[in-house]
């Protein structure tokens, strides 16, 4: 079957088409574009104007400590992630023995729970600080975690478990070859979707133990006095924050794992 071309700006109103970089680069720049036109010329009062949002974050840099209080976030999301991740991976894995497969599935299950219902029972146990922050942020991220990378290995189709053995692999080394390392490249992918879900949970985490600060006192802080230009500076440093971090998960994964964009439609 012929390859499709990476086509031109048309190419890209057409359903299933690849389009060259230079093309993608020109449809970006055309929507942040219309997005800050509509943003500047938006009648909606409450939405403050670039300008005054640009304006409160070097406030909120230069003498109330965002930079401090961010390098605090980013710590304890990275924190969270490497911990919600080992213990995940772990159990996830653990699925191809149908013993452990209730245990999974019943905790995958936690994740319609609320985390301020559990906030009470982590208080009590841990008693508040650091730990409870951190211990509310990996149970509330490994529920997603688990419940992805669980259909990740339970998707693996029957043939590559089958090829597997045709090489006369112990069946140990299969679940070495084609779960763990056959699925490494999606468990990054996993990663990334659950580091951006830590990024959701961090602010209401930081307002439930405050001692330590992070941006989401500062973000209630600019909330309660109707800062809005403020509140908007701290979401958008979050959100770059965050896509910095979606980069750089995804550099990790297309080094670790450079095989895994060699089959895609869009490439």
């Amino acid at each position: 079957m012929a390859q499709a071309k990476s086509g031109g700006l048309l190419d890209a109103f057409l359903p299933n088409r690849s389009i060259s970089r230079t093309t993608l680069i020109t449809i970006v720049v055309i929507q942040i574009a219309l997005f800050l036109l509509i943003w500047i010329t938006s009648p909606f009062k409450v939405l403050p104007k670039p300008g005054e949002v640009a304006s409160a974050f070097s406030n909120l840099w230069n003498t109330r400590g965002l930079g401090k209080e961010l390098l605090t976030s980013i710590g304890l999301n990275f924190k969270a992630v490497m911990i919600s991740s080992a213990i995940c991976l772990v159990l996830a894995y653990f699925t191809v023995i149908p013993f452990f497969r209730p245990i999974v599935s019943a905790l995958s299950k936690a994740r319609f729970l609320s985390l301020i219902g559990f906030s009470l029972v982590f208080t009590l146990t841990l008693g508040g600080g650091p730990a409870l922050k951190l211990s509310l942020l990996v149970f509330g991220m490994s529920v997603f975690f688990l419940t992805s990378m669980a259909s990740v290995v339970s998707a693996i189709p029957k043939a590559e478990f089958d090829h597997a053995r045709t090489l006369r692999m112990p069946e140990w080394k299969v679940v070495w070859e084609v779960v763990v390392l056959g699925t490494f490249d999606q468990a990054f992918e996993v990663m990334r979707q659950n580091a951006a879900i830590g990024w959701m949970m961090l602010t209401m985490v930081e307002g439930i133990a405050r001692a330590e600060g992070g941006i989401g006192i500062l973000l209630e802080s600019e909330k309660r006095f109707f800062h809005i230009d403020g509140v908007f500076a701290i979401q958008i440093t979050i959100l770059v924050v965050g896509l910095f971090q979606d980069y750089l998960i995804g550099f990790v994964r297309n080094l670790l794992c450079p095989y895994s964009n060699l089959s895609l439609e869009r490439k």
